[in-house]
This record gives structure tokens, C-alpha cells and sequence, in this order.
């Protein structure tokens, strides 16, 4: 982006309020996704030294081997970094680094680092969804924050505000629905490996159901999970929605203590998660899945930044404890690559709550994935860095997140992963759509054990 259009970027972000309904681009601005941007918005073009190159279709190539719900091969196994990032050299790719990546090189100089591999950009999805896209272009609004008149596709390819670029990321692209068996883990500051969850989930996401715009009523994102473990948490369950309007949104839990399925009576922003024992906010999850009510929403700009990627090397290694270090992910299954991301800043809203009042997020322009964040606290200090990995799924075909995603707490030392799926018997594995009844209380309370 160069210096003149960020300035007029910046000037209509200032002109326009967190109140008003936010009409889609004109048809000539849309004419771009059929040229000089991508189908879903991202610049089609590399970047002049080379370091990025042009999208060209994304991977499509299957992965020998894979069946579905099995492990989903490296497609990239045989390349080596082209560089690492230490504490020793990090002054040199500061301005390729968030504050968060900074922050842990500084903190665990012997044992983090950033590998750094070539730049490959696998983004695809199905032809319907660069359809909708198009037509989302035109027609999508955004209405007190809630997505209107958009479904299908990317609800805002060339967005003009943050607050539309993370309605994105909440929509963004990996399939109508799958299912999944995971771990999450706590680790202390002493290293010591809690595990929070291991849940049989199931996924569905009816705001990218082919062919049903007309039965959508604003429900986009279906989620249950049952505990298998660990086993003073095994029977218990949750269940719910995501509506566009966050105040229409609906969570149940299945407590084994009471044997009585209870509704949650705010799962939204700051408040704990039970699959994660608390330590995670219902915000926290895919780096940032909550309310954007509470915010003013600012696009800082676009840029050039490190960030995990292409992250199929992840989820090879026949064990948990191969990539769960003692205090992150362990470097040598981390594959780091350079984008293009929109970086937004959410600030909380006069006469609002958050443990976090500032945080900043990093979107990947392929894919809307938002894959990393910084996040303060109320005193001003760096409080938490999120992130998660996209996986490429040609399968699908997707770069998207596993349900996988994480963060570090940079003050207490304490750490958070979800989406552990080396020991797993079934990864992503893509299933056809189910009925809504699947991901209703009653459902939770067939699945009661004890």
C-alpha cells in the first residue's frame, strides 16, 4: 500500500462510526477481484524483491496418502529455512516481527527462534465461494457491527474499515463442516504439562453452506464438543451457535456433576472457556473469536510479516510432547513464512469491560486468517501473544487453522494449546452437513455418560 492511498484509507476510517450501516463497494472496485486483487481479496501481485510471489491459484495438488481424517501431509517437507530469527540477530527483522515474537525471543533466548522457509501461497477454496465473493463485494454491509447481506464468500473482500476485516477472519474459509478428536494443554511456567481437554468435536459453518443463502437465518457457526478426557473432566460437553449478532449467539454445557445440561449466560469476549479450565477467554479462541461490540476498530495498515504458515509440520510428529516444549511450541515443527497482513487495532469502548482494553491483530490477506495477536492489560503491559497455524488442505481445498490455535502469557509465564493433534487417531476430517438438532442441548444431554 503505498503512502497516498494509506493516508485516504485513513482519513475515511476517521469519517466513519461504529454505528453506521457500512454500504459494500462499488461494481468498478469490485472489477479488481478480476484482476489485480485475488477472488478473495488479497493482492494478486508479489512484492518487488521477490520474497512474496504472485498468487497464482493456491495448492490444489493432493497430498500423497492422505485419507480423510488422517494426517494431512507436509507438501513442503524437503525445504530447509532460509534463515532463522534468534535473540541475537532479532534487531535485524524487527520491523517483520510483532511485539508478541519479539517478546518471546527476548524471554527464551536458548530456546525459541524463528525458522524462517520460502514464501509459498496455498490460499484456494471452490469457484462457488469466489462467486459469492464477488457478489458479497457489492452487497455486504455492515450494520452496528453485524454482517448483512453477505454470505458464501468473503462478506468483504476490499474492506474499508478493521471492523470488516475482522468479519472476515470470523468467516474465513475451511470447509462446511468437520469433525475432529484434540487436545489442549496448559503448561505452567515451570513446564509442567496440563492436560485441560481431549474432546471429540464436531464443526459446521451453514454461513458457507453451497446453495443455501435463503435458508441462512444468521446462525454461522455450529460447535460440540464431549470430553474423553482427562478423565475428572470425561462426559462433560458443550454446545452452541455464533450468530452475526453476537447477542443472538447461544452456549450450553453438559455437567457430569449434575447431570443436567445448563445454558452459559454470556459466552462471549472476556469470559473464561470450560474446555480450557478458564485460562482462555471465549475472545482468545482462533487467536480472536469473540464479540467486536465492545471496540473501536482501526486499521493500523497493510505490511510485509513473519507469521506461522503453510503449518502442516505441526501435526506430523507422532507425539504431543514432540511439539509442546516447556515454555512454547517447539521451533524445530514451526514453519514461518513472509505475508502480506492487515494489521488492526481493537481499543476498548468508553463505558465498556475487557481484561484486555488494547489489542492488536494480524490478518493474513490470502485467507482472512487473523494469525497472530498482541493483546495489553489494564496496566499497559504486554499481556498475551495468540496465534495459530494455518494447515494446507487441498483436500478441501483451504489454508486454514485446524481448530488448532494457542497463546503465551507473557507476564506469568504460563502457556495454552489448543488443537493438539499429534496423538490424535482423527484429525480434520471433512463430513457432510448435518441437521442444527446435532448442536442443541437435547443432543448434549443424549451424550450425557455420567
Amino acid at each position: 500500500m503505498n503512502a497516498i492511498r494509506h493516508t485516504v484509507l485513513v482519513c475515511s476510517l476517521a469519517l466513519t462510526g461504529a454505528s453506521m450501516a457500512l454500504a459494500g463497494v462499488t461494481a468498478q472496485e469490485a472489477s479488481r477481484l478480476n484482476g489485480d486483487l485475488t477472488p478473495m481479496g488479497a493482492e494478486r501481485a508479489g512484492n518487488k524483491e521477490g520474497t512474496i510471489p504472485a498468487w497464482t491459484g493456491g495448492y490444489t495438488t493432493p497430498i500423497p496418502g492422505f485419507q480423510n481424517g488422517g494426517r494431512r501431509g507436509d507438501p513442503f517437507a524437503n525445504e530447509k529455512p532460509l534463515y532463522s530469527v534468534t535473540a541475537d540477530n532479532m534487531a535485524q527483522h524487527l520491523d517483520k516481527l510483532n511485539e508478541g515474537t519479539q517478546a518471546l525471543l527476548k524471554k527464551y533466548p536458548k530456546t525459541f527462534r524463528v525458522d524462517v522457509y520460502k514464501t509459498h501461497r496455498t490460499a484456494a477454496a471452490p469457484k462457488w465461494f469466489y462467486d459469492n465473493t464477488f457478489k458479497n463485494a457489492t452487497s455486504g454491509t455492515l450494520e452496528n457491527g453485524v454482517v448483512k447481506n453477505a454470505f458464501g464468500g468473503v462478506p468483504f473482500p476490499i474492506p474499508k474499515t478493521g471492523e470488516e476485516i475482522i468479519a472476515n477472519h470470523r468467516v474465513y474459509w475451511r470447509g462446511e463442516a468437520w469433525k475432529a478428536t484434540t487436545r489442549g494443554y496448559l503448561v505452567t511456567a515451570n513446564g509442567q504439562r496440563v492436560l485441560s481437554v481431549e474432546g471429540d468435536g464436531d464443526w459446521q459453518m451453514p454461513f458457507h453452506f453451497q446453495g443455501q443463502a435463503d435458508k441462512f437465518n444468521g446462525n454461522y457457526f455450529y460447535t460440540k464438543i464431549v470430553n474423553l478426557g482427562p478423565p475428572v473432566r470425561a462426559g462433560e460437553a458443550i454446545a452452541g451457535y455464533n450468530n452475526l449478532d453476537e447477542g443472538r449467539s447461544s452456549t450450553w454445557v453438559y455437567l457430569t456433576g449434575q447431570r443436567r445440561v445448563r445454558k452459559l449466560p454470556h459466552s462471549c469476549c472476556d469470559t473464561p472457556t470450560p474446555a480450557t479450565s478458564g485460562v482462555a477467554s471465549f475472545d482468545d479462541i482462533t487467536v480472536f473469536g469473540g464479540s467486536t461490540e465492545r471496540f473501536d476498530w482501526k486499521i493500523v495498515g497493510k505490511k510485509e510479516m513473519l507469521i506461522p504458515y503453510n503449518s502442516n509440520r505441526l501435526h506430523t510428529p507422532a507425539k504431543d510432547t514432540d511439539v509442546l516444549l516447556d515454555n512454547h511450541l517447539n521451533p524445530d515443527h514451526v514453519r514461518w513464512e513472509l505475508h502480506r497482513v492487515w494489521v488492526v487495532e481493537a481499543t476498548l469502548k468508553a463505558g465498556q469491560r475487557h481484561q484486555a482494553p488494547k489489542s492488536r491483530y494480524y490478518v493474513d490477506e490470502d485467507t482472512w486468517v487473523a494469525v497472530l495477536s498482541d493483546r495489553w492489560d489494564a496496566n499497559g503491559q504486554l499481556w498475551k501473544t495468540g496465534w495459530t497455524h494455518p494447515v494446507v488442505m487441498p483436500d478441501i481445498p483451504a489454508t486454514a487453522p485446524m481448530q488448532q490455535w494457542g497463546f503465551n502469557d507473557l507476564i506469568s509465564g504460563a502457556w495454552y494449546a489448543s488443537g493438539v493433534y499429534n496423538e490424535s487417531n482423527r484429525q480434520y476430517m471433512i463430513v457432510p452437513r448435518r441437521s442444527d438438532s446435532v448442536f442443541s442441548p437435547d443432543a448434549l444431554a443424549a451424550r450425557g455418560v455420567r
